[in-house]
């Protein structure tokens, strides 16, 4: 009925649309103008373990608590990101996704574009961080995703109300944030 050559571009055609669906933005935007990154990135200071404090609620990581995200330099000179949650609970079944990051030019290496999976490259925007890198605050410019990163799986109650009063001061509304079991 088909030809092999047919086969194969309806396969590449409903796999792309697939990748494109999921790499579209879903839900509702809590900032319609999320400001430029507000400091330069260190990369090397910026690598290493991350706990997600507080996120968006999404697609990719609904369900999922104690997530934490790995940062290491690869060979190629790219970010090499290693995502990790929980499924349902705590100590729910461990998933993963492994990815690569580039940094964007002339940004300060404040702004990144990540793949985990081909050639399909998201927006990854360092939008504040601490002078000692212990927490981060990343957005992307749609102002569907937020995510609060710490170095410490358990803040104090201080830098948590520092990190909502600095991303409501970014346009985030920050009644969309979820908070991360740990």
């Amino acid at each position: 009925m088909y030809s092999d050559g047919m086969r194969i571009n309806i396969a590449i055609i409903s796999m792309a649309g697939a990748v494109l669906a999921a790499c579209s933005p879903a839900g509702p935007s809590g900032n319609s103008s999320v400001p430029q990154p507000a400091k330069p990135v260190e990369i090397e200071q910026y690598l290493g373990h991350w706990f997600e404090l507080a996120r968006y609620e999404n697609q990719f990581e609904r369900g999922c608590e104690a997530v934490t995200a790995d940062y290491s330099l690869g060979e190629d000179g790219m970010v090499r990101v290693l995502n990790t949650c929980r499924e349902g609970g705590i100590d729910g079944r461990r998933k993963e996704s492994e990815g690569r990051a580039k940094t964007v030019p002339d940004s300060g290496n404040a702004k990144l574009k990540v793949s985990f999976f081909g050639p399909f490259y998201g927006d990854y925007w360092i939008l504040d961080r601490a002078a000692d890198y212990s927490w981060s605050i990343i957005g992307e410019p749609s102002g569907r995703y937020l995510w609060f990163l710490t170095r410490r799986p358990d803040p104090t109650k201080k830098t948590r109300n520092m990190l909502v009063e600095k991303a409501k001061a970014l346009g985030y509304d920050v009644d969309m944030l979820r908070w991360t079991q740990h």
